[in-house]
């Protein structure tokens, strides 16, 4: 979560120095030197107590280290020091989003948008932190105001495109949900391609290359229209990261599957996968759900099966854990947690846990869940994490691929999920249409797993599916 820009204009009054020092840690945190932002920032408070930018921008620099008390009683003090700078009141509501404190967010947000009504930065804030809250009405109102005043807003019309989704509303949700490509952060993730964009249009005998565009969640998610839109061609060649190939290459209609760009063989056409639900028009309805449509190799299956049976007792559940997903999703705070927080779950007779955790955490120590086999340094890739789901009972996980290909392949899973979630997983329900044999807890208070956990342990001595 970007907490933006947080300064105001220095008053001529502080210094050529000064300016010059501000412009300095500014810098310094634009390029990820964290320490030595800082450092400036209190430098200058040394020269200067209480000067609001620094304060402001050295509780960014706190924020953006986890340490998000201290960078908001700093904040808190500038806004008090300068309560007309819109962008401190903004800094905050980033701020209190990350704390969980979605009320003050909004306070905050709406304190921004009353001193700078025509930003849409300021608009965008307040609409996502009015979207913490899933107060999806008022949200929507403030991300419609950001397209009047910038129409080609990106990240307004992605976060419309996501309440939309949440809620049920496919085929506007789909519409807006293009506007990812659009967004500062995609640029350059793709290479120019010269086929022209498919449209959906049949093109018997020619060659279509499906682009594999996001992250391993969304690229399981959507494999499942790849067959449909081999139906309409001659043949697919499908782009994805190498970790996924080996668990895509049996899906029908993939001609070829490759990773790298220069070994693409020529095509006609080209789409990106996660457009492919809005060129179909899904619905809720309508998603499509031949499960499983993700398969185990056989002989993979096997091996994980004897060594399993060598690693693990007789006659007892067995129990797939993963409980982060890749630190660099920007959503991950909120849907990661410690393998700690399930620790009441080890307590659970009859069961046995088998950690699925790729990469293995340094913070993360096996100790604390007694019992616990890691079999992580062998899943090399999903091939192999699939592989291993065909020998477990049930696999309780965060929000992470791993719960997509159980999902993908119709073996039970447990997801965890923090509030808000994303629009995937809808609004208060304990299932997915997208993933039939998977089971959704959700946060009643965000930001506490603790109550998500006893749930599960509740669940898990009963037994239920």
């Amino acid at each position: 979560m970007s907490l933006g820009k947080t300064t105001t204009q220095p008053k001529p009054t502080e210094g050529p120095a000064l300016v010059e020092d501000l412009a300095r840690a500014e810098s310094a945190l634009a390029a990820k030197r964290l320490g030595e932002a800082a450092g400036i920032c209190q430098d200058i408070l040394a020269r200067q107590r209480d000067h609001p930018p620094a304060l402001a921008l050295l509780g960014r620099i706190l924020g953006q280290r986890g340490q998000i008390a201290d960078g908001v009683a700093l904040v808190e003090k500038a806004a008090a020091l300068e309560p007309k700078s819109a962008g401190f009141q903004q800094l905050l509501c980033g701020l209190y989003r990350l704390s969980y404190r979605f009320d003050d967010a909004v306070a905050a947000g709406r304190k921004a948008a009353a001193l700078d009504p025509n930003n849409p930065r300021v608009l965008v804030n307040l609409g996502k932190s009015l979207m913490d809250r899933l107060d999806g009405e008022a949200a929507l109102s403030a991300l419609l105001q950001v397209l009047i005043h910038e129409p080609d807003n990106a990240e307004a019309h992605l976060a419309i495109g996501q309440i939309l989704l949440a809620r049920g509303e496919m085929k506007p949700g789909w519409l807006e949900y293009e506007w990812r490509n659009k967004l500062e952060m995609a640029k350059g993730r793709i290479p120019k391609i010269k086929a022209p964009v498919w449209n959906g249009m049949r093109l018997p005998g020619k060659r279509l290359l499906i682009i594999g565009d996001q992250g391993f969640g969304d690229t399981i998610q959507f494999a499942r229209y790849i067959p449909m839109a081999a139906e309409r061609c001659g043949e697919v060649a499908f782009a994805c990261v190498n970790d996924l190939i080996q668990i895509m290459r049996g899906i029908p209609g993939i001609g070829h599957i490759e990773s790298r760009w220069n070994k693409l063989p020529p095509h006609n056409c080209h789409v990106l996968l996660s457009s492919l639900p809005m060129l179909f028009g899904t619905e809720v309805e309508t998603i499509p759900a031949p499960i499983p449509y993700l398969a185990a190799d056989a002989e993979d299956a096997a091996a994980w099966k004897h060594r399993l049976a060598s690693l693990l007792p007789a006659g007892v559940r067995r129990v797939g854990l993963v409980w982060a997903g890749r630190a660099t999703h920007p959503n991950d705070r909120r849907r990661s947690m410690r393998l700690a927080d399930l620790a009441p779950l080890a307590a659970i007779d009859g069961v046995a846990f088998v950690s699925l955790q790729k990469p293995a955490l340094a913070r993360d120590r096996l100790d604390v869940f007694p019992g616990i086999v890691d079999v992580s340094a062998d899943l090399t890739d999903f091939g192999q994490t699939a592989a291993v789901l065909m020998s477990l009972d049930l696999v309780i996980t965060v929000d992470s691929a791993v719960g997509h290909l159980a999902g993908a392949m119709g073996r039970p899973a447990w997801v965890l999920l923090a509030s808000p979630n994303d629009w995937r997983w809808m609004h208060e329900r304990e299932g997915s249409p997208w993933y039939p044999s998977l089971r959704l807890f959700r946060q009643s208070v965000p930001g506490n797993w603790a109550e998500v956990v006893g749930r599960v342990a509740a669940a898990l001595r009963e037994g239920t599916r």
